[in-house]
C-alpha cells in the first residue's frame, strides 16, 4: 500500500557521540541560518506553546533552542510519541526470537485468556493489524471519540482482558482506526514473550545502549507499561530515537533495531488520518519524512533525504496542534540547503544565537 518516502540516505550518516553533544554551525551541515533564525522570531512573536526545539544534521545539533519556563535538561511528556518505541521493541523482540513474526495471531500470545465476542474476524487478528492500526476492533478510544474508550478502561482492574473482549467492527487489515488500546496491547506482548515490561526491555535492550537513563514510565494496575503514551523523557533523548531509525536501526558499532523492521516501520502501509499513512506505529508524510507524533504537538521528525531529525515538545491547544509541522516544512527544511557546507554567516550566527538566548528568558 505504499512506499518508504522517496530516497533513503546514501550518504554515510555520523556516528552519535558516546560523550556530551556535538555541535555545529547550521551553515557547516549545509543548513541557513537566517531561517532557523527567523523560525525562533515566529515561535516568539506568536506565542506558540513550544517548550523546545532541536534540528540535527549529518549527526551534528544545529539548533537546540528551550523557552522559558522549560529547562534544556528536563524530561517532557512525549504522549503518543511513546508507541513510536514500542514498535521498536517489538522489532527487537522479533529479532531476538521472543516473537515469531508480524503474522502471529493476538489471541495467540494470551492463551491463557478466553476472549468474549470471539468471532472469525477476532480470530484472524495478527500482530501487524495492531501495528498498523487495523486491527478491526469497536475501539473508540481516540481523539475522535475524545478518548472514551480509555477512560472506560482505566475503570477496570484487567486492561488487557478489556482490549481482548471488545466487539468487532470490521475485518482486521481493512480500515485504519487509531485505537490506543491497540498499542497498549502491544505493551503486554512485549511482557508477555520476554518476561520484561517495556520499560525493562527498553533499558535493556534500547534505552541502555543509547545512553537513555532517565526517563518516566508508568504501568497499568497489571504493572504493564502504557504502551499508548505516559512515557516522559528528554528531547535530546527523544533526538536519539530519530537518529537511530535515520541511521537504520544502528548506533555506533551496534545493530539495535533490525534494519528491515525500520524500513517496515516507516514505510506508508496504510492511508491514515492525521498524515498521509501510517506504518508500525510511525506515521508517514508523502513530503518524504516520517515521524513520532503526540498529543499537544510532540514531534520527532525523520528526513532521510536531508539526514536530518528534529524534535519538537510542546502544550499546545488542539488547533495550534500541526504548528511544529508547519515550522518543520516552512523553515527547517528549506534551511537545508545543500549537502556540503555552506559559506560561514556569523551575522546568521549570531541572529541565531540571540534569538535562542531570548526565548530561554521570561
Amino acid at each position: 500500500c505504499g512506499s518508504r518516502p522517496s530516497g533513503s540516505n546514501s550518504e554515510p550518516i555520523a556516528p552519535w557521540p558516546t560523550e556530551g553533544w556535538s555541535t555545529s554551525t547550521p551553515e557547516a551541515q549545509g543548513m541557513d541560518s537566517d531561517l532557523l533564525a527567523d523560525m525562533l522570531v515566529e515561535i516568539n512573536e506568536q506565542a506558540h506553546a513550544i517548550d523546545s526545539v532541536s534540528v540535527v544534521r549529518h549527526g551534528h545539533i544545529v539548533l537546540d533552542a528551550t523557552i522559558h519556563p522549560f529547562q534544556p535538561d528536563s524530561k517532557h511528556a512525549i504522549h503518543s510519541c511513546t508507541k513510536s518505541i514500542v514498535s521498536a521493541l517489538i522489532g527487537i523482540a522479533i529479532e531476538q526470537g521472543h516473537i515469531e513474526g508480524v503474522d502471529v495471531p493476538v489471541l495467540d500470545f494470551f492463551p491463557d485468556r478466553t476472549a468474549a465476542n470471539l468471532d472469525p474476524d477476532k480470530e484472524s487478528m495478527t500482530l501487524e493489524h495492531l501495528l498498523t492500526m487495523t486491527s478491526g476492533w469497536e475501539c473508540r478510544d481516540s481523539y475522535l471519540y475524545r478518548w472514551r474508550g480509555m477512560e472506560e478502561m482505566a475503570k477496570g482492574d484487567d486492561w488487557v482482558q478489556f482490549m481482548l473482549d471488545l466487539p468487532m467492527a470490521e475485518e482486521p487489515g481493512t480500515h485504519f482506526e487509531y485505537c490506543n488500546g491497540a498499542s497498549f496491547l502491544l505493551s503486554a506482548i512485549v511482557q508477555e514473550t520476554t518476561g520484561l515490561t517495556s520499560l525493562e526491555y527498553a533499558q535493556e535492550h534500547l534505552f541502555g545502549p543509547m545512553g537513555i537513563t532517565d526517563v518516566d514510565w508508568p504501568s497499568s494496575p497489571q504493572g504493564i507499561s502504557v504502551g499508548w503514551g505516559q512515557l516522559r523523557m528528554k528531547p535530546h533523548d527523544m533526538a536519539k530515537i530519530g537518529y537511530l531509525y535515520l541511521n537504520s536501526g544502528r548506533w555506533g558499532e551496534q545493530q539495535i533495531v533490525p534494519a528491515g523492521w525500520v524500513e517496515a516501520s516507516t514505510r506508508k502501509n496504510i492511508p491514515a488520518t492525521l498524515q498521509d499513512g501510517y506504518g508500525y506505529q510511525w506515521w508517514v508524510s508523502d513530503a518524504g519524512y516520517y515521524m513520532a507524533l503526540g498529543y499537544a504537538g510532540q514531534f520527532i521528525f525523520v528526513v532521510p533525504d536531508l539526514n536530518l531529525v528534529a524534535v519538537f515538545v510542546s502544550d499546545l491547544e488542539e488547533q495550534d496542534f500541526y504548528v511544529p509541522q508547519l515550522l518543520l516544512d516552512g523553515y527547517i527544511i528549506p534551511a537545508a540547503r545543500s549537502t556540503e557546507p555552506l559559506p560561514a554567516n556569523p551575522d546568521g550566527v549570531a541572529e541565531l544565537e540571540a534569538q535562542t538566548r531570548a526565548l530561554a528568558q521570561p
